[in-house]
């Protein structure tokens, strides 16, 4: 058995390669850079009514492409909306459509927020900062009197 984990190779945006063409990254409200999870777009609508219903939601969102999964959590005590929603979209042009159209916008009096669920991390600092050396991150040397093993009492 081996012990090299299999990575899939990355899946080319075939809805928009006039977009992949140009170098084109979607990028959050942010400025970071949206990625796509395993199975499409996913768009994360925040600030939303408690009394707000599945389908006041999907409505306002199926004008901008077909909704693949809908997720919108109910707080068990009281049965209403946490306040948060989960939708995904097949394509990346949906996707971009529905946040540029729907953010800030007004869903039973109360503005939402839309925006890219999934971000790709910042690149990692290299020579900044943090890590000196080969120390792991410690920052300190340690001292050379505090090990406990019985070989360096005797040194």
């Amino acid at each position: 058995m081996s012990n090299e984990m299999e990575v899939d190779p990355p899946v080319a945006q075939d809805d928009a390669p006039e977009q992949q063409e140009r170098g084109f990254e979607p990028h959050t409200q942010s400025g970071a850079v949206a990625v796509r999870s395993i199975e499409g777009w996913i768009v994360i609508v925040s600030n939303i009514h408690e009394e707000a219903s599945e389908e006041d939601i999907t409505e306002l969102f199926a004008e901008y492409g077909e909704i693949k999964n809908f997720n919108l959590n109910l707080d068990r005590r009281t049965g209403y909306v946490k306040g948060y929603a989960l939708i995904e979209y097949s394509t990346l042009p949906e996707a971009t459509e529905a946040i540029k159209n729907l953010n800030d916008t007004k869903l039973l009096d109360q503005t939402i927020h839309v925006d890219y669920a999934f971000v790709r991390p910042p690149p990692a600092a290299k020579g900044k900062g943090g890590q000196k050396g080969n120390r792991g991150g410690r920052g300190r040397s340690r001292s050379p009197n505090r090990s406990r093993s019985p070989e360096a009492e005797r040194n």
